[in-house]
């Protein structure tokens, strides 16, 4: 492995998702298996802060733009873009004798395939994202998914417990996000602070930032019903999103909202998984996998999810969690039922049976998909190539 040349990674992502998590253990992967790895990313990004790149070079890139220049005279090497680049970049690093690959973050329903044509290869985390990018005509696809590990260590994880944070993650592109950013310290000043504290009842939480991918204030649109019917049970959302993203959500959540409670993004993910009794997941088809629920299930927290791709990859019906029938299917009948099994009869996390469905997550099986995707590409020698399945 040590003789493969480097593999290079973008990610000019400002915020913090599960694409940068997945940045960082396809990173610590590589340096396992002996490949030099460089991370090019965003310089006003703060994400890189708080997630463990040990031992991996780290490159300020202003724009993809800058790449080829800055890669002008090197020995080629293997590029992987977490943040895809225009073509006439991915043209100029591909005349330089670079092999480039697109790294699929999301599906690709009901969005353009075109900027991933231009790349060589096109990575993918599930099969659900492999499965919407056949649909939808690439053809150059690693036919095997590299799913992902837990990544539960983040810097500053252990800075004391569980309190309430902003829920609101600001961006500084927008006029009215800047100026609302600086005027949310001011009014937060006035606040009393507010440590996390356990309610009696089924606790279902969420564990995600807020984004249009998830879903959430449609979903809710089916299931503030069902919570409002069912006193027992209360809802904390751990995470935090953009202004409309986190209105919206709040606008849905007003029929319960004595029963949701918004906590913000929290450094220590593990404590916030081992505080709540279910994991509750967005709706399913924008997702593409659903790093969250890998990292729920490694803490031993069981899932609720929409008996749908990618969730039947990720959730072992009966041993890590439920699946319900998509609400938008019943009207959210099938969620109300998976509730009234909770309350009147329980759920035990069954590691035991979900032994092998454990660990195809584990970072073990995950350093070996990315050795079988290495060697893959050494067979197959250079080119615009998809290794066989």
């Amino acid at each position: 492995m040590t003789t493969l040349p480097p593999v290079h990674q973008i990610n000019l992502q400002r915020g913090l998702g599960g694409g940068e998590v997945f940045t960082v253990s396809f990173s610590a992967a590589l340096k396992r298996l002996g490949i030099a790895t460089t991370v090019f990313v965003d310089p006003r990004a703060r994400a890189w802060s708080s997630l463990r790149l040990a031992n991996v070079r780290v490159e300020s890139l202003g724009s993809p733009e800058e790449l080829p220049d800055f890669l002008r005279g090197q020995p080629p090497c293997r590029l992987v873009f977490h943040t895809l680049a225009p073509e006439a970049v991915v043209s100029e690093l591909r005349a330089q004798g670079h092999f480039t690959i697109a790294f699929a973050h999301m599906p690709l329903y009901g969005r353009d395939p075109r900027p991933l044509v231009p790349f060589d290869l096109v990575l993918a985390g599930s099969r659900h994202v492999i499965a919407s990018l056949r649909a939808a005509g690439i053809d150059h696809v690693y036919p095997h998914p590299l799913y992902a590990a837990a990544q539960l260590e983040r810097f500053g994880a252990d800075s004391g417990p569980l309190r309430a944070r902003s829920r609101y993650d600001w961006d500084r592109r927008k006029f009215r996000d800047r100026t609302l950013g600086v005027l949310e310290p001011l009014w937060r000043h006035f606040l009393p602070d507010r440590p996390y504290t356990r309610r009696p009842g089924l606790s279902l939480g969420i564990v995600s930032r807020i984004t249009p991918i998830k879903q959430f204030p449609l979903l809710f649109a089916y299931l503030a019903p069902v919570f409002a019917r069912h006193s027992g049970v209360q809802l904390e959302i751990f995470g935090s999103g953009g202004f409309a993203s986190v209105r919206d959500l709040d606008r849905a959540l007003r029929p319960i909202h004595k029963k949701a409670r918004f906590w913000g993004q929290q450094q220590d993910v593990g404590a916030v998984y081992r505080s709540i009794d279910f994991l509750l997941t967005g709706l399913p088809e924008k997702e593409a996998l659903g790093l969250n629920v890998i990292e729920a299930q490694a803490c031993g927290t069981p899932v609720l999810a929409p008996d749908a791709p990618p969730f039947d990859e990720t959730v072992m019906h009966g041993a890590t969690g439920l699946r319900y029938r998509d609400p938008r299917q019943d009207g959210g009948a099938g969620f109300e039922n998976a509730l009234k099994l909770l309350l009147e009869v329980g759920f035990r996390f069954d590691k035991d049976s979900a032994k092998a469905h454990l660990a195809r997550f584990s970072e073990d099986a995950f350093v070996e998909r990315v050795r079988t995707w290495l060697e893959a590409l050494a067979s197959a020698g250079p080119g615009r190539v998809a290794a066989p399945s």
